[in-house]
């Protein structure tokens, strides 16, 4: 064959036009660039940009593209069997996305600057009226309180009763004139009498057990006096003073006074005038010099002097002292009722006026405190609303003749009794000696 060596090889003239296939001229061919490594796109994985910034060639792993790699020159090589397999594959998913979050409101817009948010001027009107009222309600007692007068009524010794639970107040109403001027002897029917008795003996119990009492102890109770005699127990007073009042009572009863409090003529009148005046009922009309009274039959509203007079006449009434000792309780409750009713919180120059004038007309005990005064408020409140019992103590005798006139004696069996009972702390067995019963 032409163009053959003798080998069978092709000649000179034959590489010549065999070179555009095996590619052999006189230069030494180029050495092909190691292949670049194949890598895997996903559908959201950037590419990177071409060398020498031309165009992005398709590789393996992009979609549409050849099954094939590329190497920097941008010969193809035939992608081998692993290739193929990887080619075959469908397009790695994406990640999935984190869920949305709700939306965030958006930020208040804050007001203009230098002008800090106000409430509203009708609350703030309000809120301070309230403030100032509660400051009042609470100061205007307290101040009563550092003008009422302190009494040094409890007696010293050992040979006072036992004390019993409960609390025990000896109320008394006292008559003395000396700290009246001419005037107010005149406009309350005092008279000129000298020296110190008591028109009103009350004891206020507050038991353990059962509902407060309030007993009336009559004026003219013939009682022993310590070191003076049997007498009237109101002398009890004028002899000694609360001190010796107070011995009187415990030893006739043998119960222990764990409080004390006073109240005069005019404290009297200028309470009942403080609360606008009271309600009195007189079953017939009622007329006695004595005590400056003239009323009539029916249900009236009298003011402080004339509901003096009515809890002090006695002589108007064929039972005496004991018609009197109800119509004191009567109007002690009236008063109680009209000091606690909502109009004297409402009201105030009424509050203030009560106040004033239980400051100016109560004497209470060294060792009383505010809270005591005001348990035997709440005590004397429960009683005349018919939360407690109206007592006396049981008389045998209303009318006896004694050596200090006409007297009343108890009847010891039946006082014994109820100074067991209270002695007990329990008062719920009281009520046969109900002073209306």
């Amino acid at each position: 064959m032409a163009g053959t060596d003798r080998g069978g090889r092709p000649g000179p003239e034959d590489r010549d036009d065999m070179d555009w296939l095996y590619r052999r001229d006189d230069e030494p061919a180029p050495q092909p660039s190691p292949p670049e490594p194949t890598r895997v796109f996903g559908p959201d994985a950037p590419a990177d940009p071409p060398a020498g910034g031309g165009r992005r060639r398709a590789s393996f792993g992009d979609p549409g593209g050849p099954a094939r790699s590329r190497t920097e020159s941008g010969l193809p090589h035939e992608a081998g069997p692993a290739q193929r397999r990887r080619s075959a594959l469908p397009p790695a998913a994406p990640p999935p996305r984190p869920p949305a979050s709700p939306p965030r409101p958006a930020p208040a817009r804050p007001g203009p600057a230098g002008r800090p948010r106000r409430g509203h001027p009708v609350r703030r009107t309000l809120l301070a009226l309230l403030i100032a009222w509660l400051v009042f309600l609470i100061a205007t007692p307290i101040y009563a309180w550092t003008q009422t007068t302190k009494i040094e009524a409890m007696p010293s010794g050992s040979n006072r009763p036992d004390d019993q639970p409960g609390t025990l107040w000896l109320l008394v109403g006292s008559d003395g004139r000396e700290d009246l001027s001419k005037a107010e002897r005149e406009r309350l029917s005092t008279g000129g009498g000298k020296g110190r008795r008591t028109d009103t003996i009350m004891l206020l119990y507050r038991p353990t057990i059962g509902k407060p009492a309030l007993i009336s102890v009559p004026r003219d109770s013939f009682v022993r006096i310590p070191g003076k005699g049997k007498n009237k127990i109101n002398a009890a007073y004028a002899f000694g003073g609360p001190q010796l009042l107070i011995e009187t009572i415990e030893q006739n009863t043998g119960l222990r006074v764990d409080r004390y409090a006073e109240i005069g003529f005019a404290g009297f009148a200028g309470m009942v005038d403080a609360v606008g005046g009271v309600e009195v009922c007189p079953k017939k009309a009622i007329k006695d010099r004595r005590a400056g009274l003239d009323i009539k039959a029916g249900c009236q509203n009298v003011d402080g002097p004339t509901a003096l007079g009515y809890v002090r006449t006695r002589y108007t009434d064929a039972t005496g002292d004991i018609a009197r000792t109800q119509r004191q309780r009567e109007v002690i409750g009236k008063i109680a009722k009209k000091v606690a009713s909502p109009v004297t919180f409402v009201n105030p120059v009424r509050y203030w006026g009560v106040n004033m004038a239980a400051a100016r007309s109560f004497g209470v005990d060294e060792q009383a405190s505010p809270i005591d005064v005001g348990l035997m408020g709440q005590a004397m409140l429960g009683t005349s609303g018919g939360d407690g019992l109206t007592l006396m103590i049981p008389i045998s005798d209303a009318n006896a003749r004694t050596s200090a006139g006409s007297s009343m004696i108890w009847d010891i069996e039946q006082a014994e009794e109820m100074f067991a009972d209270i002695k007990s702390g329990d008062t719920s067995k009281l009520d046969r000696f109900r002073a209306d019963s």
